[in-house]
């Protein structure tokens, strides 16, 4: 008896014991997340102490039309986000979708500070990073309609944007996947010993996966031209960073590997050059590997389905006092740059700009059934075994094989579609009639016919 009555009093002292350690633990709403006015004057201070170069205290303003191109830009990309979020919730975006608004001054910053050969690497976040670089809009809002004429001919969507030719090198839907690939991009570039350097970009969420601790080893190792920077946005997913991260000064997180960082104000596109250009040119010329952490905040959901019960409406209202696109409009006009009404010409452009990209992604096609094969990374000859395989006719087939496969496997996938009330109706109905009434066979819209709207896209 008096056994159990000992194991009982520890029982209790244990879960006493808890109890008190989980009240003592900051909730949700009040898990010291970094406030507004907190980060501002962190951010300050800190840039003092680390910065020779004056970073994280107030810039001046690049020349009249480099500014008010910062101020275009920024607005372009809110006012694009919050039309993909329309878009999004008429179904005509499938998948998940992430939207970077509130982060803005962080995208512009960091891409402005880059060359035009270096590379950039984003996360599932990145429609406003492609915009930054330089693709056009209407090639990111057809790419998220999953339509040929997208930057990734529609087979990647909202997570996998890419462009080659601006050097973007995509976003990636696996948190912390970019970082080894963003290495093997840096040795790339020290491989042809060239003078390009990559600036990945990844959240703060990213920063716990163990790829961060693997890629920062080796870019230190190798002395990669390679500078990381952490989008602090506060939160991974709905966790708030003092919950998910023993260290919340991220830019301390890799000193440990040999990768020295810094912070900026990631509510400031300024500031957020010029720590990024700082970074780059020690990367570039001493090759020597950085890490910026740009303190922000993201004003919507960590995706649309996200119900945002982690944070209060308060904590979101103050960081929207400062929201980057207002404060640098407020600072324009203060120094004179940007005259009374100025501002509402560009929101006009901007929204017609965004108007275009929904036409244009709307009168884009689908990418044809044929296609679904095309660029597998591995088949053929030089490999055994089938990697692709159309079930959709009597006779089994290779999947790269699918274009010379005939009309029963076509045939065979519109009807599936059409019970199962997938893809466009209308496109359907055509590609029936053109099958019907020509000899020459499919009856596929041509790249001057687009088709039309409908359907469950």
């Amino acid at each position: 008896m008096r056994l159990l009555r000992a194991i009982a009093g520890f029982l209790v002292a244990v879960v006493s014991m808890l109890t008190a350690r989980a009240r003592s633990t900051p909730s949700a709403e009040t898990a010291g997340v970094v406030t507004s006015s907190d980060m501002a004057v962190r951010t300050e201070q800190d840039g003092r102490e680390q910065h020779g170069d004056g970073a994280g205290r107030k810039h001046d303003l690049p020349e009249k039309d480099e500014a008010r191109g910062i101020l275009e830009k920024m607005l372009l990309i809110r006012r694009f986000e919050e039309r993909a979020g329309e878009m999004y919730a008429k179904a005509k975006i499938g998948g998940f979708l992430h939207l970077c608004i509130g982060e803005e001054a962080t995208v512009i910053g960091g891409t402005r500070a880059l060359r035009e050969t270096d590379y950039l690497m984003s996360t599932y976040r990145e429609h406003g990073q492609a915009i930054a670089r330089g693709t056009h809009p209407n090639a990111v809002m057809a790419e998220l309609f999953g339509r040929v004429d997208g930057c990734s001919k529609g087979r990647g969507g909202s997570m996998h944007l890419f462009d080659m030719e601006r050097r973007f090198l995509g976003g990636y839907g696996i948190v912390g996947g970019n970082l080894p690939l963003a290495a093997g991009v840096g040795l790339a570039a020290d491989y042809m010993e060239t003078d390009d350097v990559v600036l990945c970009m990844f959240g703060d969420g990213a920063s716990n996966q163990g790829t961060f601790g693997e890629t920062m080893n080796l870019v230190a190792l190798w002395d990669l031209p390679v500078v990381f920077m952490v989008i602090n946005n506060q939160f991974g997913m709905g966790t708030a960073l003092e919950r998910h991260s023993a260290v919340t000064d991220l830019s301390k997180k890799a000193e440990g590997y040999g990768v020295p960082g810094t912070r900026c104000d990631g509510m400031d596109p300024l500031d957020v050059e010029a720590s990024v250009s700082a970074a780059l040119e020690k990367a570039r010329t001493d090759r020597q590997p950085q890490l910026v952490e740009a303190v922000t905040y993201r004003f919507r959901g960590h995706s649309m389905a996200d119900p945002e019960e982690y944070r209060t409406k308060e904590e979101v209202e103050e960081w929207r006092g400062r929201d980057p696109i207002n404060t640098f409009k407020e600072r324009l006009e203060s120094e004179g740059v940007l005259p009374e009404g100025d501002f509402e010409k560009m929101d006009e452009q901007a929204m017609k700009t965004v108007d275009e990209a929904v036409e244009f992604a709307d009168n884009s096609p689908f990418p044809e059934l044929d296609s679904l094969y095309d660029d597998i990374y591995v088949y053929g000859e030089q490999v055994h075994g089938w990697y692709a395989v159309d079930e959709r006719s009597p006779e089994v087939h290779r999947g790269e094989e699918e274009r010379d496969a005939g009309d029963v496997p076509h045939r065979l996938a519109e009807a599936g579609a059409a019970y199962a009330s997938v893809g466009d109706e209308q496109a359907r109905r055509r590609r029936a009639e053109g099958q019907r009434g020509s000899d020459e066979g499919e009856g596929e819209p041509g790249a001057e016919e687009p088709e039309e709207e409908g359907g469950s896209d």
